[in-house]
């Protein structure tokens, strides 16, 4: 089992940004303790504050040889309609990753251009909801 996990804009500043909304540990060293825990999926890693790079790392993800993707994108899931097309236009079963409950947090948070064409959704849980979409993915 090969797993993309695609993390959107400004989730590198993870650890340092709102840490009472998304903590204080840094997305890099999580993705340490991911791969030492799951030793039995070849997890990936990519981030980007640029929609278009995002878009196409999902275009790519089968010829990558990745199995699934794990989709944070971050406040794109509120506003690209390019991300959303790209996620429907591939076969790779995407998860759909949120930090935070975006349901608790502002209205327009509460759109997802994404969600229709994902396998599922996992919002609110912290770092913990890339662990349980790798788990949903097993």
């Amino acid at each position: 089992m090969k797993i993309l996990i695609l993390n959107g804009p400004n989730l590198n500043l993870l650890g340092k940004r709102e840490p009472e909304i998304y903590g204080s540990q840094t997305f890099e060293d999580y993705f340490i303790e991911l791969q030492f825990k799951y030793k039995e999926v070849e997890l990936g890693y990519f981030q980007s504050n640029i929609e278009g790079e995002i878009i196409d790392k999902l275009h790519n993800a089968q010829e990558e040889g990745f199995n699934a993707v794990i989709l944070n994108a971050g406040a794109y899931t509120h506003t690209s309609i390019g991300i959303g097309d790209a996620v429907s236009g591939i076969t790779t079963p995407v998860i759909e990753v949120h930090i935070s409950n975006v349901m608790d947090r502002e209205e327009f948070r509460h759109v997802s251009y994404i969600s229709k064409y994902t396998a599922g959704i996992i919002t609110g849980f912290g770092l913990k909801g890339y662990e349980l979409a790798v788990k949903s993915f097993l």
